[in-house]
């Protein structure tokens, strides 16, 4: 006879999740998945809590650098709270342990329709002593896996990434990972577990916050994501009890240094965290769903449906060195091309020719850059006579060492480490949990707006800060690195409050900072300074896996040295993203200027579908040296269009002799399409679908080329 029962048994249409409580009272999670699916058994010997939660001189139950075996064995359960939020359905458990007095909401999220469970934790002191957090998950599963037998067939998934090589995912068996230790003449406890982290103050810096396991004989699949703005978080999958688990947290003390002080009556909350899982179709269907939860998370915002063309002024172009006579020759030429923004990048502050990476903060014009009684507006109003929308480049957390803002605040608006200022490179980093901090930054962007009538800001961070911040009294560097980028995403929440037409795009040298944390405030990404565009295709391919498409930007930069094929490359790299343009526009031989027109326009003609479709791989994940890579976007007909499907297949250099290849979509199966080239219009790529194997044959006689393709639903 089973010692457990049934607790809650929640969800929706799309999600199902099943509590069960032990007969001493500790609530643990049985089941996770679509509502069809059988669940483990009842009475399953289900080893993990609902939470963990190390608290210092509270001992841990296991030696292993695991971030299980904690007081949260000891949570009970006290009651529940179920709701509907909205479009959400919104699940709370209340947990306490009666030794520490340590009282627990469990917080489960989920958008209606969608196979995707968001969770954070929320703790409360309710003891008279202070209580020293170590680490606590914001999501633990103890059943990954309903079979011990899948834990031989699942693999782990995990993207490395790093400046100019964003996205960039490995795939291993989870055994290989994880392997098997004989029970026969071991304990069935296990210590070992394959643990991906993040550090320093970039997001992405190393590791995209982002894992996967994915069973390639069924096609069931989780995918997660941690939802924070900085280095402080960690993901662990192993086994436990036969099965597999999973979780999820923000900073630990064992990996980050971090520890958090809760005074009586106070409270901390978690990271928030996001888990897809699909039965069938793989990570494809994983990444569809994951992209839907995305959109629903974001603040709203008109960009994410207009999706404009932006034109920026670095990238394989002024590269920071922007005046007014350079300047003008590409507004001219990018309103040419159909650009709708016109974003100066960085520079244009600089009036030493050479000092803007220790001189930054101010924020104002260089009058040596932007002479006359215009100055600057001259610029600005140049763009906006072209029909563009003015935009400027921003780094607003860092502060030269040289620059005047360096005295003007007090130390206590700066990262500190034991009592001195951290310095990165010539630069100071700002605290915005300061009030000064803030008050000028707010200053800033509400002077640039209403002096300048700038519409976009392009928020670039090219420092890492390492441990973080111990300004205030007694906190570790990581907590102080948590309370900044909380105000940080609450400081861009005010900006947005104030200027909600504002559209802001979030840089870190590149991709460093792809999380959803940032994304779900800022309207764009940009995906990486990679300036070869060969090496750039596998970057936006994969660039879905991390960011939703019409968020992430894709820099195009034809040149003047180009061949046709090349200019085409660069241009259908970003079609099916948003369009960052830049170059050489004003140098380019007309044949090779009129392929990039071609390809804003069909990028206008199309991005209405791109604000809604979800990406799918069918040569599977790009590899960083891939001759061949695709990338398709998937639109559900509506009673207005077809089923529509958009492919960019790009061809590398490589294997001279193979021109031709098969691109797989089994979710089509049994459907009919017909396929048609909309970009380049002078491509001599041939395409075809077979309808028998629900595949696209396509050839591609030259490398390197590009491709844009159409499958349009053709009804029997």
């Amino acid at each position: 006879m089973s010692d457990t029962r049934v607790l809650l048994d929640w969800g929706h249409d799309a999600l199902r999740l099943i509590i069960d409580a032990d007969q001493d009272g500790c609530p643990r999670l049985r089941h996770v998945g679509a509502p069809d699916a059988a669940p483990r058994p009842a009475g399953s010997r289900e080893a993990l809590p609902l939470l963990e939660a190390f608290v210092g001189g509270q001992g841990r139950d296991s030696s292993s650098r695991r971030l299980v075996d904690s007081v949260g064995a000891r949570l009970r359960y006290l009651s529940h709270d179920a709701r509907r939020d909205g479009d959400w359905h919104q699940l709370t458990v209340r947990l306490h342990d009666p030794e520490t007095d340590l009282a627990a909401d469990v917080v489960y999220r989920s958008p209606d329709g969608i196979p995707v469970l968001r969770a954070h934790v929320e703790l409360r002191n309710g003891g008279s002593r202070p209580l020293y957090l170590e680490s606590v998950t914001s999501l633990l599963l103890g059943v990954l896996t309903t079979d011990p037998a899948q834990l031989a067939t699942a693999d782990l998934l995990w993207a490395e990434n790093e400046w100019m090589g964003e996205y960039r995912w490995q795939r291993r068996p989870l055994r290989q990972a994880v392997p098997h230790i004989n029970g026969r003449v071991h304990m069935a406890n296990r210590k070992s577990v394959f643990t991906t982290a993040g550090k320093g103050s970039w997001s992405s810096a190393g590791h995209l916050p982002l894992g996967a396991l994915s069973d390639p004989t069924t096609g069931r699949t989780w995918l997660w994501q941690l939802e924070t703005n900085g280095g402080g978080w960690q993901w662990e999958c192993g086994e436990s009890a036969d099965t597999g688990f999973l979780s999820l947290s923000g900073p630990s003390n064992l990996r980050h240094g971090w520890s958090h002080r809760l005074e009586p009556g106070a409270s901390f909350t978690t990271v928030p965290v996001a888990l897809a899982l699909t039965e069938t179709g793989g990570v494809d269907e994983a990444f569809a769903a994951l992209t839907r939860y995305r959109r629903a998370i974001r603040r709203p915002h008109p960009d994410h449906q207009h999706l404009p063309v932006i034109f920026n002024d670095y990238m394989n172009c002024l590269m920071g060195d922007p005046t007014t006579a350079r300047l003008l020759p590409h507004i001219d030429a990018a309103a040419e091309a159909g650009a709708e923004y016109f974003v100066i990048d960085s520079g244009w502050y600089d009036d030493e020719n050479g000092g803007w990476w220790d001189t930054v903060g101010a924020w104002e014009p260089a009058p040596s850059r932007f002479p006359g009684e215009g100055g600057l507006r001259e610029v600005m109003d140049r763009i906006r006579e072209c029909g563009m929308v003015p935009g400027l480049w921003l780094e607003p957390e860092v502060v030269g060492v040289r620059s005047p803002i360096a005295t003007a605040l007090p130390d206590e608006a700066f990262f500190r480490r034991d009592g001195a200022r951290v310095v990165l490179t010539g630069r100071y980093h700002l605290d915005l949990r300061h009030p000064a901090a803030r008050e000028h930054l707010d200053r800033v962007v509400d002077r640039l707006v209403s002096d300048l009538g700038i519409g976009y800001f392009k928020l670039d961070y090219n420092v890492d800060a390492g441990s973080g911040t111990s300004s205030h009294p007694g906190e570790s560097p990581a907590e102080g690195l948590l309370g900044h980028n909380r105000a940080f995403l609450d400081w861009l929440d005010g900006v947005l409050d104030r200027h909600p037409g504002l559209v802001l795009e979030s840089c870190a040298s590149g991709g460093q900072r792809s999380d959803y944390a940032l994304l779900s405030r800022v309207q764009l990404h940009s995906t990486s300074d990679q300036q070869n565009l060969e090496l750039y295709a596998p970057i936006a391919a994969a660039a879905p896996t991390a960011v939703a498409p019409e968020q992430a930007a894709v820099w195009a930069y034809p040149l003047p040295d180009d061949s046709l094929d090349e200019v085409a490359f660069t241009m259908a790299s970003a079609l099916l993203g948003r369009i960052h343009l830049s170059g050489l526009l004003p140098e380019l031989a007309p044949d090779a200027r009129a392929l990039a027109h071609e390809a804003v326009a069909v990028h206008k003609a199309i991005r209405g579908d791109l604000a809604t479709a979800v990406p799918a791989w069918p040569l599977g994940l790009p590899g960083w040296y891939d001759p061949w890579i695709a990338l398709a976007l998937h639109n559900a007909a509506t009673a207005d269009s077809p089923d529509t499907v958009y492919v960019t297949v790009w061809r590398r250099p490589g294997d001279a002799s193979e021109d031709s290849a098969v691109l797989p979509f089994p979710s089509l199966r049994g459907a009919r399409f017909d396929v048609d080239v909309l970009y380049p219009s002078t491509t001599k790529t041939q395409a075809a679908w077979d309808p028998k194997a629900s595949a696209l044959d396509i050839s591609v006689p030259s490398a390197p080329s590009a491709v844009l393709l159409r499958l349009s639903h053709r009804p029997e």
